[in-house]
């Protein structure tokens, strides 16, 4: 059954405020939950769906708002929020926010001498996970129960007067209510007088106290000394008057303070210049290396008296075939100082075995020896088709001037296929400047240095550096890791530019 024009852009329109309506619940319960970014970028897609499947006049746009809703959330999203930690002090010290930290304290218990225990005894209530706990206190025994025993969460129940008639069984042994423990401790039992109790020890609950109370000037007394700790918003903890930082820290807006340490301290400014130098150098090195074999290996493939070409091409393409990370590992293998093939072969043939992973030159150029290997098929290959695409007329015409392949390669193949090859040379080194993958699968970074101290080697790159503070330092710190990565981001975009602008203008100046 055709339904009427009317009806069906009404069907539409209700289905689409439905689905608004939807989104829009979700958006709100992210934000509840402390992601305010997240809601943010949520919320603009929202916006802008519901206006594009509106408007007359974004029709056009209609097709291509999934791919922009995909790039919002999985590229701008993670770019927004990684910047936005980088200006917070969020570390493995600083996980929680302020009201959870302080949350934290005022949950905390403690409990207070010469506070009458009740013994306790564990009953079986017609289940293996269930149970009843009767405490008996002189002549007013309690129980309560049946409990859910198997679920270890944060519980509390009310304790009734036991009913003389009540008949509880025969308590479990010892080794059961150990076997229980974790879910007893989790028990908070109000008594009938208001009081609240929990397990002190394997036969005995307790009565607790709340260790911390609130002032109201926002800071917490501690019950048991007396002590008062304070908020400190600068640092992100709660300090007491000796100024003593109190654990959970939580986190707190720090401005540029992470980016000014990149620069400004030395423990962190001087690695991060070696490892930047290095990074530039290995992402240079590594193009160059790489292209240069591939376009090699692609002149001599493309020679027409060269027999087998089929069988070369499919052997030199097999390296780009293997998963990278197999590669690396069994060149990782491969250079292995005592049992390693390649320091075999030396050894033989020279008498020398190279300390490849604990010398800091050849930790590098064994990195440059895999990542040439990586990446020199994928060059080749293009290089192939590039030269394919050149007019064999050229050629022909150079023959008969008297040119040989020298001439032939630098006049007339290399000009020729430069000019498409330069996109992918430049995307080649971004890659490689963030080629994490190859460092921590196969040198981690080391050698480290030893004139620093936080987790940094010789063989990092900034993204491998900036994987170390964030989770090997002992303060995991990724705020500044966060911070790191932005300066990361900024340098590969600001490098990719001007290489792009020099090209436009070398292209220019041949025109």
């Amino acid at each position: 059954m055709k339904l009427s024009p009317p009806l069906s852009r009404w069907i539409g329109r209700a289905s689409l405020a439905l689905v608004v309506l939807l989104a829009l619940y979700i958006v709100t319960r992210v934000y509840a939950s402390g992601e305010w970014l997240l809601a943010g970028t949520m919320l603009v897609i929202v916006a802008l769906a519901a206006w594009i499947y509106t408007s007359g006049k974004t029709y056009a746009f209609r097709y291509l708002f999934p791919g922009i809703a995909a790039a919002l959330i999985f590229v701008v999203f993670p770019m927004l929020y990684t910047i936005a930690i980088g200006f917070t002090n969020y570390s493995s010290r600083n996980l929680l926010d302020f009201n959870r930290a302080e949350q934290y304290f005022l949950t905390e218990t403690y409990r207070a001498e010469g506070d009458a225990s009740y013994e306790f005894t564990l009953h079986g209530a017609g289940s293996e996970y269930r149970g009843r706990l009767a405490l008996p206190d002189s002549d007013k025994p309690f129980v309560f129960g049946p409990l859910a025993l198997a679920l270890e969460k944060p519980l509390e129940v009310k304790a009734q007067p036991l009913d003389p008639g009540m008949a509880l069984g025969d308590p479990l042994p010892l080794k059961e209510v150990i076997a229980r423990q974790n879910v007893l401790k989790a028990l908070t039992i109000a008594m009938p007088d208001g009081s609240l109790v929990r397990m002190a020890g394997l036969r005995a609950f307790a009565p607790v106290r709340p260790l911390y109370v609130r002032n109201p000037d926002g800071s917490l007394k501690n019950q048991e000394n007396g002590r008062v700790i304070k908020p400190d918003q600068a640092i992100g903890f709660f300090v007491d008057a000796d100024g003593q930082r109190m654990q959970p820290g939580f986190q707190v807006a720090t401005g540029w303070d992470n980016y000014q340490r990149i620069f400004t301290e030395a423990r962190f400014r001087e690695p991060f210049v070696r490892i930047f130098a290095w990074t530039v150098v290995f992402s240079a090195l590594t193009v160059l290396f790489a292209t240069a074999l591939g376009m090699l290996l692609a002149v001599l493939l493309n020679w027409d008296a060269l027999r087998f070409k089929g069988i070369y091409r499919i052997l030199l393409f097999l390296p780009y075939a293997v998963p990278g990370f197999i590669s690396i590992l069994v060149f990782k293998g491969l250079f292995n100082q005592n049992v390693g093939e390649i320091n075999l072969i030396l050894s033989t043939l020279f008498g020398i075995q190279p300390a490849w992973f604990s010398d800091p030159l050849l930790a590098k150029v064994m990195l440059l020896i895999v990542n040439t290997w990586l990446g020199f098929p994928y060059m080749m290959v293009i290089c192939m088709g590039l030269i394919k695409a050149i007019p064999a007329d050229l050629y022909e015409a150079s023959a008969v001037a008297g040119a040989g392949p020298l001439m032939n390669f630098g006049r007339i193949t290399l000009p020729l296929i430069m000019k498409p090859l330069t996109p992918l040379l430049i995307s080649s080194f971004a890659f490689n400047f963030n080629n994490f993958v190859l460092i921590a699968l196969l040198t981690g970074g080391r050698p480290d240095f030893l004139d620093t101290s936080v987790p940094a080697g010789t063989t990092d790159i900034l993204v491998s550096y900036t994987w170390r503070i964030a989770f090997q330092d002992s303060g995991a710190n990724y705020g500044l890791a966060a911070a790191i990565s932005t300066v990361i981001f900024l340098i590969v975009a600001t490098i990719t530019m001007v290489q792009m602008r020099f090209t436009r203008i070398v292209e220019e100046e041949k025109r």
